[in-house]
């Protein structure tokens, strides 16, 4: 799978037995549909935290899908206060370098902040040796 930004093949860390796409040249990270759900623990808390995800007006086109490269929708988490991308065919969402960690650290979902910690522990090698944005 190519990343969306950069076009540059992601690699796949395993994350508490889920898949993350993660391009090590822009930082950022592709979830697969229900794996955003299954990271945070708690099907229940991570559903209503994903209803409360709302479409940025006049935001235009996201990025491409890199499932069917179709333009997501961009979407605002206001607990995190970040935009990220939502396919609108329901393959998946794009977080920028860090997004994914804000939204973990911002959730109420039973094993959020676990992730949250874990998240910071696995990026933090990649931060300190990352190329220029």
């Amino acid at each position: 799978m190519h990343c969306p930004v950069c076009r540059h093949p992601m690699i796949i860390l395993e994350l508490d037995d889920v898949e993350v796409d993660h391009c090590t040249r822009c930082g950022g990270v592709w979830l697969d549909a229900g794996e955003l759900a299954r990271l945070l623990g708690g099907e229940t808390a991570a559903e209503a935290e994903l209803a409360r995800l709302e479409p940025v007006p006049g935001a235009g086109e996201g990025r491409r899908c890199p499932i069917c490269d179709r333009r997501m929708e961009p979407v605002h988490a206001a607990d995190a206060d970040v935009v990220v991308d939502r396919c609108r065919d329901g393959h998946g969402m794009w977080f920028d370098r860090g997004e994914l960690e804000s939204i973990a650290a911002a959730s109420t979902a039973p094993g959020a902040g676990r992730v949250a910690a874990l998240l910071a522990d696995v990026f933090a090698a990649w931060r300190t040796n990352a190329p220029p944005s």
